[in-house]
């Protein structure tokens, strides 16, 4: 490992904190998932911190939980994320805004502009983390019957960022001349309409926006299943994952490097960023204690909703206090439900334990000082099995700003987490390049 190689830090905000109990703990905010100065207060901290990212969750219908559950929920409920990024883009300067969009319910076309759009008007620093929707309940939202088959999800997901990203392409980087002597404003020998007809999508193009001033905004994504695995190998700059173990982390990170130098991609061109919950305080019991008061803050009607939903099956029917029944296939999300029946054939979970775990982020977590999560963290980076993480706090403000205040300077004392950004744009916060425009050769006047 080179020796300068530093961490990467993205805050996960779903739209606030993604433990269900977080609303609830003592000194949180209740209000903070629809608080606009909630959020302009958090992103302006995380950009003090210098994190690479404010990473912006979304879905497109309600979980599918019983009634009993969503009423003790605050994460099922949001902001739509392009109009939230868009208003905290006015109040920062530097740090990243990643937004999550899906290409099962949405329209390349749409995604491209929008995106491009946010990439514009913030100077640089838009991520598309591409999604191809779990949740049944969302297609009832969009006029369908019933959830696209798993496969065809990626297949389709492939095909529309491979749109997406033409579109981006659609004017070189020089085409805007705007020379007001000769009334040219854009060349049109400078301007490609991409005239996609595929399996599932036919899109003529051009974008009618000028090409984003990172080329394209940075994509992220987090399948973990076989075919989102090879999604991420094909067209992910940032993984976003949930794995359970240091172990895990090092295996998939390894397989999905592997599965780019497979098909020509260098593997250095990607990012792994799992998920990490994080829980700092001043000694490791304290710490401790805190997760355990936010666990104990999970009503078991709500910890068994979203049990439910990642498993795409209700097992609220069967004994609380008993093992977990098989599982049939459906077509939720194949990683999330084979995460949470893992857990609970390893640890012989019952269905209450595992409720409880699937409330409160059954993902990696840290909990510890700041010095036991650095070295943690640390030991993370120098053995390949990330290169950073996508913080997800306790709860909001104080367990955001425990990270800010504790976990960051030791990062930063140890050489492992920056001081200051280096670059004005996500991509250069994260280290990667300007992807060339695949239609027009990249001018000498292009902006970089």
């Amino acid at each position: 490992m080179a020796k300068d190689r530093q961490l990467h830090l993205g805050a996960f905000m779903r739209p606030a904190a993604i433990h269900t109990g977080a609303w609830r703990y003592p000194g949180a905010d209740p209000h903070a998932n629809f608080s606009l100065d909630q959020m302009r207060r958090s992103i302006r901290r995380l950009e003090g911190a210098k994190f690479d990212a404010f990473f912006m969750a979304d879905h497109l219908a309600l979980l599918n939980m019983p009634i009993a559950a969503l009423m003790r929920s605050h994460t099922v409920t949001s902001f739509e994320p392009f109009t939230l990024l868009s208003a905290l883009s006015a109040v920062t300067e530097r740090i990243g805004l990643i937004a999550t969009a899906s290409t099962t319910f949405d329209a390349p076309y749409h995604i491209a502009r929008r995106f491009a759009s946010l990439d514009h008007i913030s100077g640089g620093r838009a991520g598309w983390n591409v999604v191809t929707t779990a949740n049944p309940d969302a297609a009832l939202n969009f006029g369908d019957e019933s959830q696209m088959d798993h496969d065809d999800r990626y297949e389709r997901a492939r095909e529309f960022v491979e749109v997406v990203t033409g579109l981006w392409d659609s004017f070189a980087d020089d085409a805007f001349v705007r020379d007001t002597e000769s009334g040219v404003f854009v060349d049109p020998a400078r301007i490609h309409a991409i005239n996609h007809k595929g399996p599932s999508l036919k899109v003529r193009g051009p974008l009618n926006i000028a090409r984003p001033p990172q080329g394209w905004p940075v994509i992220v994504q987090a399948g973990a299943s076989p075919a989102g695995r090879q999604l991420a190998a094909e067209t992910a700059e940032v993984i976003f994952g949930a794995p359970p173990t240091i172990e895990a982390a090092r295996s998939f990170n390894a397989d999905v490097r592997s599965r780019m130098a497979a098909i020509g991609r260098t593997p250095d061109t990607l990012r792994y960023l799992p998920g990490a919950f994080v829980v700092v305080a001043d000694s490791m019991d304290e710490a401790i204690e805190r997760r355990a008061t936010l666990d104990s803050l999970i009503h078991y009607d709500s910890g068994i909703g979203s049990l439910n939903s990642m498993l795409g099956f209700d097992v609220s029917g069967h004994d609380p206090d008993g093992p977990l029944p098989e599982i049939p296939e459906t077509e939720a999300g194949r990683s999330q439900r084979e995460r949470m029946v893992n857990l609970a054939r390893q640890k012989g979970l019952t269905i209450r334990e595992l409720a409880r775990a699937a409330g409160s982020y059954s993902g990696f977590a840290f909990v510890g000082t700041a010095t036991s999560i650095a070295d943690e963290m640390q030991e993370w980076l120098e053995t390949e099995a990330s290169d950073g993480f996508n913080v997800m706090f306790p709860w909001i403000p104080g367990g955001l700003d425990e990270v800010v205040d504790r976990l960051v300077p030791e990062l930063q004392r140890r050489g492992l987490f920056r001081r200051e950004y280096q670059g004005r744009t996500l991509r250069e916060h994260l280290g990667l390049s300007r992807p060339s425009n695949r239609f027009f050769p990249l001018e000498p006047s292009a902006v970089v």
